[in-house]
């Protein structure tokens, strides 16, 4: 079971954009389920050579290994972002009925 399902973190300018990824994730079977925070983080990151901060939106993204290099490339192009936040961590455990319903969830 260790690694072979993982949360991926997105970081979305906006709840609108958080929720128009989330559809198309979901909706192409990409992700199992898509958590959007709704109370804002606030972001502080180098960004082309200075310090800068924003407010975001963030997006808690439950999936498989095998279907993150598709999830990835479906994010880079839906997303607002010129480098979006993508980052994969993995699942090291688990209730077998969660899991199993994540597994089925993102089958074809």
């Amino acid at each position: 079971m260790a690694g072979q399902y993982v949360v991926v973190l997105v970081a979305c300018g906006s709840v609108r954009e958080a929720r128009r990824l989330s559809q198309a994730l979901v909706g192409k079977r990409l992700a199992a389920c898509i958590s959007i925070t709704l109370s804002p983080v606030r972001s502080v990151y180098w960004w082309k050579g200075k310090v800068q901060t924003a407010t975001e939106v963030l997006m808690l993204v439950k999936t498989t290994r095998k279907k993150f290099g598709a999830l990835e490339k479906e994010i880079r192009r839906l997303h607002s972002y010129e480098t979006p936040e993508i980052v994969a961590v993995p699942i090291v455990a688990g209730s077998k009925g969660y899991l199993k319903w994540l597994q089925e969830s993102v089958k074809p």
